[in-house]
């Protein structure tokens, strides 16, 4: 046995651990993984940079808002970060279509490339301070952060052993966090250390790193093996899948593996005939199991935003300066700490947790704690708001503490768990429109809450109170919903999704039908069904 298969086995606990072959858990899937997650740190990186370039005294000189009001500073800041968000947005919608034309491979260079471009145009733009070039710029870097943050998931659940697909998959987050801490720290050293005006260019600059490192390692990887299966090229994807699994063509795990393909694409045939985009959208909202999980998909999206996830990470130096830090290197410090926070708790859920404990169970517990915290801290600033020139009190490094307890709880959860399941539980030829659904609800509320943080922490209390209480809220309304509609889905291959969500049933009674003389009746009662 391998050093990684002992390692894996002795923290995953899963049926598929105990019974797959060791050769799975080889170099190649880890390296796929990791090429294709510098997608998430696309969008880590930046929503770790905005924040703190944002705050920088000579940024606001350069784009003439540094003597502006609270409020004119606030609407300001929110117009550039919230900007990005647009093109995040704007990109799910065409994403679903280019990676189902053309690959998940090509499309993630294509990503890379637009992000790169986009911050082409921020850099340029902080030579004259022209604000109309830096929207440009962000919102053209959106559509390439978009377009990877539904490419990025999807692309390693499809290539990822079923055993361990929930923590290779929630590698997308990790390197999220990672480079939302990497960004942290750059804003913290270039203030400390970095003459203006590239106090705030080099951040600037520094974003394309992950895009250059995600292309390069999509150059080297392979296509979808299950992309592949869906374009009738199975030669191609047996290749694929007998590189990435270690194992000879004519092992049984390989075998079985493209048979469950095969399976699954017939029986998505059988229930809706020929694929176009039309007949896609039938399928997902007329058959009740693929409905189920299109909406099980967007609310997970929702809740995931309405924890103040982003409304923290874009505003962390604001935040702790609420909260009675004084100081921009201050606060910039804590920001950084916040970073390393997140980072260490996604380490610990992807390595001990997430194909362990399950989907369910972690979403439940996090939505329960963070909740807890969110209100400790809304308590904080409703009892005793921190005052101007005054050293934090014991309450508010409680409060304080709850802040980071807070970021590494959503990181056991509702952080990466969102991703997982938003990418595994479609039907194979959905999987991509879902995804791009899922991910087009993230970044429509990311959007939400980037634009109108700010103005809740001004208008909702003092040190923005009512903004920790609502948020909190949200946090215990999601581990009802979690309760009751969110099922188990870990160490279940992605063939058997179907099976969980009842649309096999109806393949059964399709075969059936002809032979009682009613070849149509089941079809029809699945289109009609709502």
């Amino acid at each position: 046995m391998g050093v990684t298969a002992k390692f894996l086995r002795a923290i995953v606990r899963n049926d598929a651990m105990r019974s797959d072959p060791d050769e799975i858990y080889g170099w190649r899937v880890f390296t796929l993984v990791f090429s294709a997650c510098f997608g998430g740190m696309l969008f880590g990186w930046d929503t770790g940079a905005i924040g703190g370039i944002l705050t920088m005294p000579d940024f606001q000189e350069k784009f003439n808002y540094a003597t502006s009001s609270a409020k004119a500073k606030s609407n300001m800041s929110q117009n550039i970060v919230s900007t990005l968000q647009a093109g995040c947005f704007a990109a799910c919608f065409f994403t679903s279509w280019i990676t189902d034309r053309y690959g998940r491979r090509a499309a993630l260079i294509g990503a890379g490339a637009l992000t790169i471009v986009g911050i082409i145009f921020q850099a340029a733009s902080s030579a004259n301070g022209t604000l109309a070039l830096m929207y440009v710029g962000r919102f053209v870097a959106g559509l390439g952060i978009g377009a990877a943050s539904a490419l990025t998931p999807l692309y390693v659940s499809e290539c990822a052993p079923r055993a361990i697909r929930g923590g290779l998959t929630a590698f997308y987050q990790l390197f999220n966090v990672f480079g939302i801490m990497l960004a942290f720290w750059v804003n913290y050293g270039c203030l400390l250390h970095v003459p203006a005006p590239a106090i705030y260019v080099v951040p600037l600059t520094l974003q394309a790193l992950p895009a250059v490192f995600l292309m390069g390692g999509m150059f080297l990887s392979p296509e979808s093996p299950r992309w592949c299966a869906r374009r009738d090229d199975w030669d191609r994807a047996n290749q694929i899948l007998i590189k990435l699994r270690g194992l000879p063509a004519d092992s049984e795990y390989v075998q079985n593996e493209i048979q469950e393909m095969a399976d699954q694409l017939e029986h998505e045939r059988r229930l809706t005939g020929d694929a176009t985009f039309k007949t896609l959208l039938k399928e997902m909202w007329t058959i009740p199991g693929n409905r189920n999980r299109a909406l099980i998909s967007i609310f997970l999206m929702i809740f995931q935003q309405m924890t103040g996830v982003n409304a923290i990470n874009y505003y962390a130096p604001q935040i702790f300066t609420n909260l009675g830090m004084t100081g921009n290197d201050s606060s910039l410090f804590a920001t950084g700490v916040y970073g390393v926070v997140k980072t260490a708790a996604c380490a610990v859920f992807l390595v001990f947790v997430a194909d362990s404990l399950g989907r369910r169970w972690s979403l439940l517990w996090t939505a329960a704690a963070q909740g807890i915290f969110l209100y400790i801290v809304g308590i904080y600033g409703r009892v005793q708001p921190p005052v101007a020139g005054q050293p934090v009190t014991a309450f508010g490094y409680v409060a304080i503490t709850c802040i980071y307890l807070w970021a590494g709880s959503f990181q056991f959860g509702w952080g990466p768990v969102c991703w997982i399941l938003v990418s595994e539980i479609p039907t194979a030829r959905l999987r991509a429109m879902n995804v791009a659904i899922g991910a087009a609800t993230q970044w429509l509320f990311n959007f939400v809450c980037a634009r109108s943080v700010l103005t809740m922490q001004q208008t909702m209390g003092k040190a923005g109170y009512g903004m920790f209480f609502m948020f909190g809220t949200f946090c215990w309304i999601m581990g009802i919903f979690v309760w009751f509609f969110v099922p188990e889905t870990k160490g279940l291959s992605l063939e058997r999704m179907d099976e969980l969500f009842g649309v096999t049933e109806l393949v059964k009674k399709i075969d059936a039908e002809p032979e009682a003389g009613h070849p149509d009746s089941i079809r029809e009662e699945v289109e009609i069904k709502s």
